[in-house]
C-alpha cells in the first residue's frame, strides 16, 4: 500500500498546560474525575488551553451489507439495511433523534448496500452512493470480503469523506454504522488484531439466541482460519475479514488522526475500525475517545488494547453512532469546566 502521512501525537505542551490549569481550578483536587481528564485530552487535541467549545460535530454513517448475514449470524434479514438507510435520510432513526437533541450533523453513505435505491430522487441517490464500492461483501468464512482494489478504494473513500467534513468545519468527528450482520466481521477484525479466538470476542449483536451465537462463533473461527497469516497485516485483514463500509470507516478514522482532528468512537464496529486504524498507523488511537461501552465483548477488549475508557456505560447496542452522540454532552461539559471554572488564584483567598 502507498505510504500514508504519519500520525503526530496530540500536543504534549497543551496537555501539560491543561493539566496545570485543571490542578489550579477552584475545585477540590480530583473532584472533576473523568471530566477533568477528558478536558485535558481535548485541549491536547486542539492544541490550546483552555479548550474551545466543540460546536461543530459531524457524524458519518457508513452503510453496507455483509454476505455473512445469509448464514444465520443475525436476528434480522439483510433487507433491514436499506430500510434503515432510508430512515436515516428521513431523520427518524434512533441516532437521528440524539443528533438533533445535541446539535450533531448527520451524513449517511452507502459503501456496500446490496441494492441501488432506485426509489430515491436522483440528487439524494447520487449523494448517498457517491463512494459506493460494491453491493454487499463476500461471506468472510467462505471467501474474501473484498478484493485488494476494493479495500484500497474503500479506505480512500473514508479518508476523502473525513477530509470533506473537516474542510466544512468539523471540530470533532463521529463514525456510525449500519449493516445487518456487521458485528460478525467487526468481531473477526478484533480477533485478528488481538490474536484471540472467536469464543473470546463474539457477542450477541442484535440479540441472537444461543444457537445463532454458536453459529456466529463458528463462522468467525472459520474466517480466521481461512485468512491465516494474512491477519498479521491490518489492510489484508480488511480484505479478508472486513467489508467496504468497515474499510471506509477505518480510512475515515485514520484520516482524522492524520489531520489532527479528535474522534468520538461508538460501539463495536467503530472500535474495531479504530483498532485497525491504529494497527495501520500506531498512535492513531491517541486522537480517539470512547463514547460508550457496548454489550459486545470485542469492543471492551479492543478499547483496553488502545487504552481507552468509555465515557458512558448504558447497555446500548443500537449502533448507528448512537452511543457516541449520547456522550456529546459529557465532552462539552468537560470543555466548559476547564474553560469557565475560576482559578483558585482568582478568588483572592
Amino acid at each position: 500500500m502507498p505510504c500514508a502521512p504519519s500520525v503526530s501525537a496530540p500536543s504534549a505542551s497543551a496537555r501539560d498546560r491543561a493539566a496545570e490549569r485543571l490542578a489550579a481550578l477552584a475545585t477540590p483536587p480530583g473532584a472533576l474525575g473523568r471530566l477533568g481528564d477528558l478536558g485535558v485530552w481535548l485541549a491536547a487535541c486542539q492544541g490550546q488551553v483552555p479548550p474551545a467549545q466543540v460546536d461543530n460535530l459531524r457524524l458519518v454513517i457508513f452503510a453496507g451489507d455483509h454476505g455473512v448475514a445469509a448464514h444465520g449470524v443475525s436476528a434480522f434479514p439483510p433487507e433491514i439495511t436499506g430500510a434503515m438507510v432510508r430512515t436515516f435520510l428521513l431523520g427518524k432513526a434512533g441516532v437521528s433523534a440524539l443528533a438533533k437533541a445535541h446539535g450533531v450533523a448527520v451524513r449517511v453513505l452507502d459503501l456496500g448496500v446490496d441494492e441501488d435505491f432506485a426509489d430515491l430522487d436522483e440528487q439524494t441517490r447520487t449523494a448517498l452512493t457517491a463512494y459506493k464500492v460494491r453491493r454487499g461483501s463476500g461471506a468472510l468464512h467462505l471467501e474474501d470480503a473484498l478484493t485488494a482494489e476494493q479495500t484500497r478504494a474503500a479506505l480512500d473513500a473514508g479518508a476523502a469523506v473525513a477530509r470533506e467534513e473537516i474542510a466544512a468545519g468539523a471540530q470533532l468527528l463521529v463514525s456510525g454504522d449500519m449493516g445487518i450482520g456487521n458485528t460478525t466481521p467487526a468481531s473477526a477484525m478484533v480477533a485478528a488484531g488481538l490474536g484471540l479466538p472467536a469464543s473470546e470476542v463474539v457477542g450477541r449483536g442484535t440479540g441472537i439466541g444461543e444457537q445463532a451465537l454458536a453459529v456466529k462463533t463458528g463462522v468467525v473461527d472459520a474466517a480466521l482460519a481461512r485468512a491465516g497469516a494474512r491477519t498479521a497485516d491490518p489492510v489484508e485483514t480488511l480484505t479478508a475479514l472486513g467489508s467496504a463500509d468497515l474499510a471506509a470507516t477505518t480510512g475515515y478514522l485514520l484520516a482524522a488522526a492524520q489531520d489532527g482532528v479528535p474522534v468520538l468512537l461508538d460501539g463495536l464496529v467503530s472500535v474495531a475500525c479504530a483498532l485497525t486504524a491504529d494497527r495501520i498507523e500506531p498512535g492513531a488511537a491517541a486522537w480517539f475517545a470512547a463514547g460508550h461501552r457496548s454489550t459486545e465483548p470485542a469492543q471492551s477488549l479492543a478499547l483496553a488494547k488502545m487504552g481507552l475508557e468509555p465515557l458512558l456505560d448504558l447497555g446500548l447496542r443500537l449502533g448507528e453512532g448512537s452511543g457516541a452522540v449520547a456522550a456529546v454532552p459529557v465532552l462539552r461539559s468537560a470543555a466548559a469546566l476547564l474553560r469557565d471554572v475560576a482559578l483558585l488564584s482568582e478568588l483572592g483567598a
